[in-house]
């Protein structure tokens, strides 16, 4: 599974706050805006009124676009809206109100430069012209949520299908804005779990005693039916331009039997303080690679790169299509309980669109887990940008030989290594699964701290 580039080249208009006509004060939300990894509220930097909406919802708009119009004086507004009736607004000098993709914080605000004229844009702006303005006034003021029901549109179609009245659901997204799992609670359905489909569950085969956090679930309305073609939404667009990026890089791949026989016992004692698997195996992975850095690393134009720290991100599918990778940081600076709070906050925060760009593009060694699912084996693609991805299977009871030539029943999970050879050879995929097989198999109690 690709991580996802973390500029973004684009903006899908999710939904307008405000109508034409409605005032808008500074630091209030006036848009909200999906890129390819998270919903974010647009904040207006200054004070006016909504003139005109020239990108209605739904529109996808590339870096530049003008999709709005603001002006100071409501007596304006007429006037605006006339002269833009039906075409697209030529750039004047202008107070510009602009939608800004920052490369360091992939989060828009609408930005202001004043010059002379009253009438202000709101475009989206290339990174080369954010770059212009300073920080201070890239940190827009704080959202200010208005009296009107806020809703993503999943939550609406739901709300609608149950005859759930919007106004009276209290929403836990960000700013207050309601989510699909709101719908379901204020119509007393149980919420859905999180359908972590490449990496939240344990690896184990569905139903067993033994290892097991979650169920997967059935993603509900996320697919299309029967005949139909759905339009890929923003997230899978950005999976998959990386999938192809993936192709240009010469992978080997090398796999790993490990009995998990002592890890499913350990498992057993930390399950009930709240460990999640995920945080096992996570913390497995960052310690061996604290002994193995090559298969830490990532190719660059000027050579190897060794990055300072070791942070695994871990491949999860979102419920309306594509996946993210949520990163857990220096887990080996972080005991084993602490990392499985992380983990659920990151897997909640991951579904409601409300992760940092820093929390799924920071990634240098990623895990990809399909053991809940039951599957015996399988490959991952090699996300752009790192060096090596770690394919985890399911746990099965297994027939195996032992040293003394006797027969007997052990849990056998299958891993699988894919890597850049640029960086990464074969002996280095091999040393190290050997060492993460004998930290699994022999020391799983000293993964605690």
């Amino acid at each position: 599974m690709p991580a996802l580039s973390s500029t973004m080249t684009e903006g899908k208009i999710v939904e307008w706050l405000k109508n034409p006509g409605d005032k808008v004060e500074r630091g209030e939300s006036v848009l909200v805006v999906e890129s390819d990894k998270a919903d974010m509220d647009v904040e207006s930097f200054q004070d006016g009124y909504l003139a005109a909406v020239l990108m209605p919802a739904g529109s996808t708009a590339p870096v530049g676009e003008t999709i709005g119009l603001i002006v100071e004086n409501e007596d304006e507004i007429a006037s605006v809206q006339e002269q833009n009736k039906g075409q697209q607004p030529e750039v004047s000098s202008s107070d510009q109100l602009e939608l800004v993709s920052n490369k360091t914080e992939e989060k828009p605000v609408i930005q202001s430069e004043i010059v002379e004229k009253q009438e202000k844009e709101v475009v989206l702006m290339s990174e080369k012209a954010a770059s212009s303005f300073n920080s201070d006034q890239i940190n827009a003021a704080t959202s200010n949520v208005s009296s009107r029901v806020i809703a993503s549109p999943r939550a609406k179609k739901l709300a609608s299908q149950m005859g759930v009245d919007l106004a009276k659901v209290h929403g836990s997204g960000p700013h207050g804005r309601i989510q699909a799992d709101d719908i379901l609670k204020a119509n007393g359905q149980p919420v859905s779990i999180p359908w972590i489909g490449e990496g939240g569950s344990p690896a184990s085969i569905p139903g067993a005693n033994l290892g097991v956090e979650s169920k997967p679930e059935t993603l509900g309305n996320s697919f299309g039916n029967p005949g139909e073609t759905v339009q890929f939404n923003t997230l899978q667009k950005a999976v998959n331009k990386n999938m192809e990026s993936s192709l240009d890089v010469p992978c080997f791949r090398v796999g790993y039997s490990i009995n998990t026989d002592k890890l499913d016992n350990f498992y057993k004692k930390v399950k009930q303080n709240g460990v999640t698997m995920t945080a096992l195996l996570v913390k497995a992975v960052a310690k061996t690679l604290k002994k193995h850095p090559q298969v830490n690393s990532s190719f660059s134009d000027n050579g190897i790169s060794y990055p300072e720290n070791i942070n695994i991100a871990v491949a999860v599918a979102m419920e309306d299509g594509g996946l993210i990778t949520p990163v857990l940081k220096e887990p080996c600076n972080t005991d084993l309980f602490e990392l499985s709070r992380k983990w659920k906050d990151l897997v909640k925060r991951s579904r409601s669109k409300q992760l940092e760009p820093d929390e799924y593009s920071t990634g240098t060694f990623t895990l990809s887990n399909l053991g809940m699912f039951g599957v015996d084996r399988f490959d991952a693609i090699l996300p752009p940008g790192t060096g090596a991805i770690l394919a985890i299977a399911s746990s099965k009871p297994t027939v195996v030989a032992n040293s003394d030539g006797s027969i007997s029943v052990k849990k056998i999970m299958q891993v699988n290594l894919t890597a850049d050879h640029r960086v990464i050879y074969g002996a280095d995929g091999a040393s190290f699964l050997k060492d993460l097989a004998s930290l699994i198999e022999d020391e799983p109690e000293t993964l605690v701290s």
